[in-house]
């Protein structure tokens, strides 16, 4: 038998769901899984998510491109020096098309990246818990524990009304 065993609950509605989430975090279960069939901010609130890191990835990206794409005008405007009507070799304004352009494909591209380096994606490890009603209407709810704290995770979720109930004895979920 494994060190860790898991539980998982299916509820019908999102409320029941929370409701054993927080319950869960309150007794200090820290491996919780939440199944959804669409994205739910109190499911999200209840597991303690905060904002999104993507937003970084996005500035950074944009940030980088616009240095990108100053960068890259200036050196080439440098490497070739063409003199024209007696104007400076740089000129800022002219720089500025292709710098947005390179801020918006670097925060576009990085965004991206930000979203499957959040996302885990992908992730050669399978789960094991799915159940396909989870895509079909209903609200899943697995934990994972120590094996002498399984039965006070079962009792909570158990507590919340849960359509069904079922022991996962190997608990490989969380890894």
């Amino acid at each position: 038998m494994s060190a860790r065993q898991g539980v998982l609950a299916s509820y019908d509605y999102v409320d029941a769901a929370v409701e054993a989430i927080e319950k869960l975090r309150g007794e200090g279960f820290e491996e919780i899984t939440a199944f959804s069939p669409f994205p739910e901010h109190h499911i999200e609130r209840a597991l303690g998510y905060g904002a999104s890191p993507v937003r970084l990835f996005t500035l950074v990206g944009g940030l980088t491109g616009a240095a990108t794409g100053f960068a890259f005008t200036v050196f080439t405007s440098l490497d070739w020096p063409l003199v024209t009507g007696g104007k400076p070799i740089l000129s800022m304004p002219a720089y500025v098309v292709i710098a947005f352009e390179m801020t918006i494909l670097f925060g576009v591209l990085a965004t991206v990246i930000g979203v499957f380096w959040n996302m885990r994606v992908p992730d050669p490890r399978r789960d094991i818990v799915y159940d396909p009603e989870f895509s079909a209407g209903r609200f899943g709810v697995y934990v994972t524990a120590p094996a002498d704290r399984v039965a006070s995770a079962r009792k909570i979720l158990e507590s919340s009304g849960p359509a069904r109930l079922e022991d996962d004895p190997t608990g490989e979920s969380h890894g």
